[in-house]
């Protein structure tokens, strides 16, 4: 079981994540109210949607109830990972800071279902023409590059597993 200080860049990450996800998120309010600003032609734009449902979109057929239903899951979903830090070896750091990033993310959408009953703030639209990907934010990136790296730290453990077990 890692220490304390073992899971500091867990914690610190977290609470980066998640600051970072306030801000943008504040000031996406802020700055968006007249319409989407292009950053990069059509291409990459900043534009404000509420999201009541899960990431990208999904969980809108649960209605009213998926406000609550989708905080308890994130609220689950930050216990358990901070269980998978405590428990993570200690000199697994790739794993730490994986962890930190899916919580820190999920706490960030956490805070946007506690304090709106809109929903998550999303701000980042990407895509070519009426070809969009899904809107998202700093927590959803956050998410989405802690689940990789959580992957390969995965996929480390176990080749170095197979390693111990073919010597």
């Amino acid at each position: 079981m890692a220490s304390a200080a073992e899971r500091r860049p867990f914690w610190v990450l977290v609470a980066v994540t998640v600051l970072l996800d306030r801000v943008t998120k504040i000031l996406a309010e802020s700055a968006l109210l007249d319409g989407p600003i292009a950053v990069v032609g059509d291409t990459v734009r900043w534009q404000l949607v509420y999201n009541p449902g899960a990431a990208f979109g999904l969980g809108d057929q649960l209605g009213s109830v998926s406000r609550w239903f989708f905080l308890v899951v994130a609220a689950v979903a930050v216990v358990l990972l901070h269980r998978m830090s405590r428990d993570a070896a200690p000199q697994d750091r790739l794993r730490q800071w994986a962890l930190g990033f899916v919580a820190g993310g999920a706490a960030g959408n956490l805070i946007d279902r506690i304090i709106s009953p809109r929903g998550v703030v999303d701000f980042v639209d990407v895509g070519i023409g009426m070809t969009r990907w899904p809107t998202f934010n700093v927590a959803d990136i956050a998410v989405s590059c802690g689940a990789v790296a959580l992957a390969i730290s995965l996929w480390l453990e176990d080749s170095r597993r197979r390693d111990l077990d073919a010597s």
